[in-house]
């Protein structure tokens, strides 16, 4: 039965697609690595909670077909903004989100960030050189 699960675990990763647009934040990324965790020794490795195993597999394949989606369906494809699919995603990729990580700063933050040194000792020479420095 072990067998059994860890395949359809692996069809189920090999289905679901992976969205490039978030790293480091994707649910394909993130159920591969824990699947590559809990199936450490493939077709071999133990379950300890069939059950478990079971119905988180069930769940995902819910997820993963749109169960949901098409129980509930929406009688349109808009939000409260009247923004599209498309434009949501755009706003929700990584690159967009350091973009307004990096708006949301301050002046002060960005040149502190600019003019750091990286290393502590490099920390320290800066401080004494500005320290030892003749006021005028």
């Amino acid at each position: 039965m072990a067998a059994l699960r860890y395949r359809r675990f692996l069809k189920l990763c090999e289905e679901w697609p992976v969205d490039e647009t978030k790293r480091g934040r994707d649910l394909g990324a993130y159920l591969r690595q824990r699947v590559a965790q809990a199936f450490r020794e493939g077709e071999n490795t133990q379950v300890a909670e069939p059950e478990a195993c079971d119905q988180m597999y069930e769940s995902l394949a819910r997820l993963h077909s749109n169960y949901y989606k098409h129980k509930y369906p929406r009688p349109r494809d808009t939000s409260f903004s009247g923004l599209s699919v498309e434009e949501y995603k755009l706003i929700l990729s990584t690159d967009t989100l350091e973009e307004f990580q990096e708006m949301d700063k301050s002046v002060w933050k960005k040149l502190q960030e600019k003019f750091a040194p990286t290393r502590p000792e490099e920390k320290n020479k800066t401080w004494a050189r500005v320290l030892s420095r003749p006021r005028t």
